[in-house]
């Protein structure tokens, strides 16, 4: 199998295929954006890929979930992976010596705490944890460190100045495993929905009314703008079932008169946490 992430060796995007194709075939193939990503996916050059959605602490991704409703993609798994960032300099490097700490924004919204207790370091926007990591290896300068994983720390030779970094010890990153097929396991149990509401009075109310009036659970509603359209939302929507379930069946019937239009962006298995 052909399976793509974003990010250089080391990224948890990278852990996080590991772990969902563990046992199994696979080649990888390394990312510089989540674009080139879906394109190639909706067009089958690779098979699967592997994107991250939601965090724990910083919450929903939103340059990757708003993607999913642009391509022809189908979400058919997930898996969630501990984030345990660490700070990562040179051999010769001690943590007095730090000026400049460079990561991913969501990496380094997830470590506030660090930049509290050593306020002389300064945070630096970079491509991605990995990616932090390989530029720290080539700078070679003690005065500037990363955060990323302990894999990007075995794979790039760096010293582990500070472990375990994050604020929230639960840190949890949820990925979505892609394919441009539509496929439902029978033990499918989580469904994955994006909605565009009509702008009237109690579009959402009945929206939700209808899970409510067929026993479906909730499991997360998010808003976001759409794009083109000024202060106007689409909701993400996802909720206990399979799409072969009768009263699923029932919820997406009855609320194509309250929307404007819908997307199913997966049905898959839920992850254990």
């Amino acid at each position: 199998m052909k399976v793509g992430y974003q990010g250089v060796n080391g990224t948890f995007s990278e852990i996080a295929v590991n772990e969902y194709f563990k046992g199994q075939n696979y080649k990888t193939f390394n990312y510089n954006n989540f674009i080139d990503i879906l394109k190639d996916v909706e067009r089958g050059v690779i098979e699967y890929a592997l994107i991250p959605v939601e965090n724990t602490t910083t919450g929903i991704i939103s340059r990757t979930y708003d993607l999913l409703k642009d391509y022809d993609v189908f979400v058919v798994g997930e898996i969630n992976i501990q984030i345990r960032e660490q700070l990562l300099g040179i051999k010769e490097s001690k943590i007095e010596d730090i000026k400049e700490v460079y990561s991913h924004p969501e990496a380094l919204g997830q470590c506030t705490s660090l930049f509290s207790q050593y306020n002389y370091m300064k945070p630096i926007a970079y491509q991605d944890t990995a990616k932090s990591a390989e530029y720290i290896k080539l700078q070679n300068d003690k005065t500037k460190a990363a955060l990323a994983s302990v894999l990007a720390a075995k794979h790039y030779d760096l010293k582990i100045l500070k472990a375990d970094v994050q604020d929230n010890k639960n840190n949890i990153t949820r990925f979505f495993c892609i394919t441009n097929k539509q496929v439902v396991n029978c033990d499918a149990d989580k469904i994955s929905t994006m909605f565009i509401l009509k702008h009237e009075v109690g579009s959402l109310f009945k929206l939700l009314e209808v899970f409510y009036k067929n026993n479906v659970n909730l499991l997360k509603l998010e808003s976001r703008p759409i794009k083109d359209k000024t202060f106007e939302y689409c909701f993400y929507l996802d909720f206990n079932g399979n799409l072969n379930d009768d009263n699923v069946k029932n919820v997406l019937e009855s609320i194509e008169d309250n929307c404007i239009s819908y997307k199913i962006l997966g049905c898959y298995k839920r992850a254990n946490i």
